[in-house]
């Protein structure tokens, strides 16, 4: 049993897929088969049933990858032991974050996280919650950045900051003419929302009690896939949307005459890392902990958790 067979296997369990996961492992089809076969011959057990398209894991071959993940992150861990006695942190740290945060938390952190380690290389891609809990559980992606509490087993969540949930209305609606806000202020067959698969689209509909303000449901007429669509279409028609506060950072002070706030305590959406219970790479996580805390707005890093909205 080599370290490269729980590789292999480990990528196929990943991958399902014997060519999709030898290319990424920068190996021939015919030499990862192999190695596996010679790992099955020594076990005595099957590890892959083949029949199956995708490929599937057999029952033993579930534990066997289990412990095969077990073993690989140990052997990381003692690089990251290397590393910490030489004062270096190297790597790729692989990202997963979603679509409400990427836009407007990345700029804040990123240049100064990458200036400040420059031998870490961060891969980052935009996933929704549900792909980034199953991407931590692969082993896809080292560390997710999204909004908990998700009461997922085997995932473990790092509070980063609290986010103050904003108000964007339009001159034409009514609501335009109010100070503060109360849930109960807002028309649902007026509201744009974000299509289905976003967390932040079932925060809203708790926060707004959609499903008992509208019998018919025409609140989801329209359906954006992106914070900034939903605000144009506030700004361009007769509307009102909820937007996280650092969405809101960057508005024109025309556009800020749009925003207002709900009365206290103020809803809030909770924002965290979160990684797999076996992760690995901790001191590159911690580092990009710090590093995000350190460079959101003094106003958000201030935030209670008082009146956080479940997803």
């Amino acid at each position: 049993m080599t370290f490269v067979q729980l590789e292999y296997i480990v990528a196929i369990d990943t991958y399902r897929h014997f060519a999709t996961a030898a290319g990424h492992c920068f190996v021939t089809q015919p030499t990862l088969s192999m190695q596996v076969h010679k790992l099955e011959l020594e076990l005595g057990i099957k590890i892959f049933d083949r029949s199956k398209q995708p490929v599937i894991p057999t029952e033993a071959g579930r534990e066997i990858i289990e412990q095969a993940r077990k073993i690989l992150g140990e052997r990381h861990l003692i690089g990251e032991i290397v590393q910490a006695r030489k004062g270096v942190l190297s790597g790729e740290l692989r990202i997963g974050i979603i679509p409400t945060l990427a836009p407007y938390l990345l700029p804040l952190f990123v240049q100064d996280f990458s200036a400040k380690y420059p031998q870490i290389k961060l891969v980052v891609n935009e996933l929704t919650t549900e792909l980034v809990t199953a991407r931590l559980r692969e082993g896809r992606i080292d560390v997710g950045i999204l909004v908990t509490p998700l009461q997922e087993n085997g995932i473990r969540e790092q509070v980063l900051f609290y986010e103050e949930l904003l108000v964007y209305v339009s001159r034409k609606n009514a609501a335009y003419k109010k100070t503060y806000m109360l849930a109960q202020d807002i028309d649902p067959n007026k509201l744009w929302l974000l299509e289905e698969g976003h967390c932040f689209r079932s925060q809203i509909v708790r926060l707004c009690e959609l499903r008992k303000a509208s019998k018919e449901g025409s609140h989801f007429d329209y359906e954006a896939g992106s914070l900034e669509t939903l605000r144009r279409m506030v700004e361009l028609n007769d509307g009102i949307t909820i937007l996280p506060e650092l969405a809101a950072m960057d508005l024109s002070t025309r556009q800020r005459q749009l925003v207002r706030h709900f009365r206290k305590p103020a809803p809030m959406r909770e924002v965290s890392l979160v990684v797999h219970r076996d992760f690995v790479k901790q001191r590159l996580v911690q580092a990009l902990k710090e590093e995000i805390i350190r460079s959101i707005p003094e106003k958000v890093r201030l935030n209670k958790n008082l009146n956080v909205i479940p997803i």
